[in-house]
C-alpha cells in the first residue's frame, strides 16, 4: 500500500452511555492533520447492529470512495455491541485498523459477556479480531496496542504512527471522540 502524508482515515468513536440508542461518530481525516468531514449514527446499547450500521454509515457517505483506512477505537461500541472488523472489510473493502489503549482483559470481558444474549456469538467476533500488537507511537509515551485486517502489519503500524500527532492516539480517533462525548454530554473530555 502507498501511503501518502494526507491519506483519508475515518476514526470512529462512540459516546457516553446516556440511552439504549447511543451515537457512534466518524471524524474524516487527510492523515493526521486535516478534518475533512464528521459522520455520526446510532447504535442499540449491549445490541449487536454495530457492524451493519458502521457499514451503512460508510457505504452511505460522500466521502465513500475517498476513505482508505477505518480506524475504530477497539471492538466494543455502545458496551458490548462488538464490531465484527472482517465483516466491516468485507463489505466495504476498506481496511480497519483497531487502537487500544490497554492490552484487552479477556477474562473480565468475557465474565461480562456472560450477562448478555447472545454471549458465545459476542466472543467469537472478538476472538476473530485477529492478532493484538504492541506498538509504541512516540518514543517515551505508553504503547498502544492494535489490531488490522485488510492492511499489511507494517503499513498498519505506519498510518498510526503518521495520525498520531498530539498524542499516542491517532487523531482521527481522538476527533471522533471528542465530537461524541462533546454532542452527547454537553463537554468533551480529551481521553480518547
Amino acid at each position: 500500500m502507498h501511503i501518502k502524508p494526507e491519506i483519508r482515515i475515518l476514526g470512529i468513536d462512540d459516546s457516553s452511555l446516556h440511552n439504549e440508542r447511543v451515537m457512534i461518530v466518524g471524524a474524516l481525516f487527510r492523515g493526521g492533520n486535516w478534518l475533512d468531514g464528521v459522520l455520526r449514527c446510532e447504535i442499540t446499547r449491549d445490541g449487536i447492529d454495530a457492524t451493519d450500521t458502521i457499514v451503512s454509515m460508510v457505504k452511505q457517505s460522500k466521502h465513500f470512495n475517498q476513505i482508505r483506512v477505518l480506524m475504530l477505537d477497539g471492538v466494543t461500541y455502545a458496551g458490548f455491541n462488538i464490531v465484527d472488523i472482517n465483516a466491516v472489510y468485507k463489505r466495504t473493502d476498506i481496511p480497519c485498523i483497531v487502537v487500544m489503549r490497554n492490552y484487552p482483559d479477556f477474562e473480565r470481558i468475557h465474565a461480562a459477556l456472560e450477562h448478555l444474549p447472545d454471549t458465545e456469538m459476542r466472543w467469537e467476533l472478538i476472538r476473530r479480531s485477529g492478532e493484538i500488537y504492541r506498538i509504541t507511537v512516540h518514543e517515551g509515551e505508553n504503547p498502544i496496542y492494535i489490531q488490522h485486517c485488510g492492511i499489511d502489519h507494517n503499513d498498519a503500524k505506519e498510518i498510526v504512527i503518521m495520525s498520531a500527532i498530539h498524542s499516542n492516539i491517532p487523531e482521527p480517533l481522538r476527533a471522533a471522540h471528542l465530537i461524541a462525548t462533546g454532542i452527547v454530554c454537553g463537554e468533551s473530555t480529551g481521553r480518547a
